[in-house]
């Protein structure tokens, strides 16, 4: 589905405090599998994972979606690309506080310029999903961490999107939250999602529904499993 082709990712090229984020990485992402980028803090994992998701452009290499090579079109086709493919759970979760739930939800897909009626409505079939339905019109700041980042899964999934990407998204959740997170994301693959996780945590990378953990060190992978 995603190909990568020998990939660079340079910060303040040509500056005294030059940084190879990632050095001549090559990855296919599998479609409908769950890939998790491991590695520890500054291998390059969330580099890659903005790089995959069209949030960053790599310095040199090329990468495709659905055989489609996307490095070199001009940035309002990647935003259309951004939007339509892939849906996004970061680790601070990113929510905009002093809206309620709902309307978090629906905010990715403002731009595309769908019926105010139509959205509202799938955005609550989301969250009733995730059984947030009673808590839609709550402000995000008043919900707990559990609660948040089931909103954030929610708003990843309102554009219907083919890849679901998440970046440390155990990190800010316990135990039993970190299990109950990788249970939605099983369910999310089962209905045919294809997911990339970028994780340090065992529960996430040691997980059965994980069909290939992809280990970074420095910018580079070490090992392909």
């Amino acid at each position: 589905m995603i190909q990568v082709r020998d990939v660079r990712k340079v910060f303040n090229a040509g500056k005294p405090n030059e940084f190879v984020a990632i050095r001549g990485v090559s990855l296919s992402i599998e479609t409908r599998k769950a890939t998790v980028l491991k590695g520890p803090s500054g291998s390059g994992k969330t580099t890659l994972l903005s790089l995959l998701g069209c949030m960053a452009r790599p310095t040199s290499g090329r990468i495709s979606l659905l055989d489609r090579e996307i490095t070199s079109l001009p940035e309002r086709f990647l935003t259309e690309i951004r939007r339509g493919s892939f849906g996004f759970i970061f680790q601070q979760f990113n929510l905009i506080k002093g809206i309620t739930a709902l309307e978090n939800v629906m905010v990715p897909a403002y731009p595309t310029g769908e019926k105010q009626s139509s959205l509202k409505a799938r955005a609550m079939e989301l969250l009733e999903l995730f059984d947030m339905g009673r808590k839609a019109a709550v402000r995000v700041e008043w919900l707990s961490g559990g609660e948040a980042q089931r909103v954030t899964i929610a708003r990843a999934l309102v554009n219907d999107p083919l890849v679901i990407i998440a970046d440390e998204p155990t990190a800010h959740l316990d135990t039993r939250l970190s299990h109950e997170f990788m249970e939605i994301m099983d369910t999310l693959k089962a209905k045919g999602k294809t997911l990339i996780m970028a994780s340090h945590d065992p529960v996430v990378h040691e997980s059965a529904m994980v069909d290939r953990v992809v280990e970074m060190r420095d910018g580079e992978l070490v090992r392909k499993d």
